[in-house]
C-alpha cells in the first residue's frame, strides 16, 4: 500500500513539473473572419472553364486526374475524367469538391489540422469530411458559387490543378 501511495505521489509531482515546463497556450487576438456566404450557383459555362483550366494544368505536368465542379449545394455541375486516370479518383474528386463547398474551406485545412494535432482526429467523424488536399471553394464576387475537386495525383498536385481551375474564373 505504501509503495502504491509513493508511486502515485511521484507520478503527480513529475506530471506537475512537466506541466509547469510547457509554454502557455496561444490565445487568438481576434476571432477569424467569417467565411464567404453562398451565392448564385456556378453556371455550366463557369464550371467548364474551371475544369478545363485544371485539366490543362494536369496535362502540362503529365498528371492523370478526375476533376469535378459542384454547385453550392454540392451537386455535380461538370466533370472530366482524363485518360489513364485511376477509377477510384472519380468518387474522390467529387467528394473533395463537396467537402470544400459544404465546409466553405479548402480540404487542405482538414489535412493540415490532422497533421498538426493528432487530437484533431475527431474531424474525421464529421459527415462528408475528406482530409486530403485537392478540394477548393470557388468564390466569385465574394460569394461561394461552388467548388472544384481534383484527384489522381499527389495531394499537392491535385491542389495545384484545382487552384488553376479557381484562378481561371478570376480572369
Amino acid at each position: 500500500m505504501r509503495r502504491v501511495l509513493l508511486t502515485s505521489f511521484a507520478a503527480v509531482v513529475l506530471s506537475a513539473a512537466a506541466h509547469a515546463q510547457q509554454p502557455p497556450a496561444a490565445t487568438p487576438t481576434s476571432p477569424p473572419p467569417p467565411p464567404p456566404p453562398y451565392g448564385t450557383p456556378i453556371t455550366l459555362e463557369q464550371a467548364r472553364k474551371a475544369v478545363a483550366a485544371a485539366e490543362a494544368e494536369a496535362k502540362k505536368n503529365n498528371w492523370f486526374l478526375a476533376i469535378a465542379a459542384v454547385s453550392p449545394g454540392g451537386h455535380l455541375v461538370h466533370f472530366s475524367l482524363m485518360d489513364n486516370t485511376q477509377y477510384g479518383s472519380i468518387a474522390i474528386a467529387q467528394h473533395k469538391a463537396r467537402a470544400a463547398v459544404n465546409f466553405r474551406r479548402p480540404t487542405k485545412v482538414f489535412q493540415d489540422g490532422l497533421q498538426a494535432t493528432p487530437a484533431n482526429l475527431v474531424l474525421l467523424t464529421l459527415d462528408d469530411v475528406i482530409a486530403s488536399e485537392g478540394g477548393i471553394p470557388i468564390v466569385v464576387d465574394g460569394k461561394i458559387v461552388g467548388a472544384i475537386g481534383c484527384s489522381g495525383a499527389t495531394g499537392a498536385q491535385d491542389g495545384q490543378a484545382c487552384l488553376a481551375g479557381v484562378n481561371a474564373l478570376k480572369q
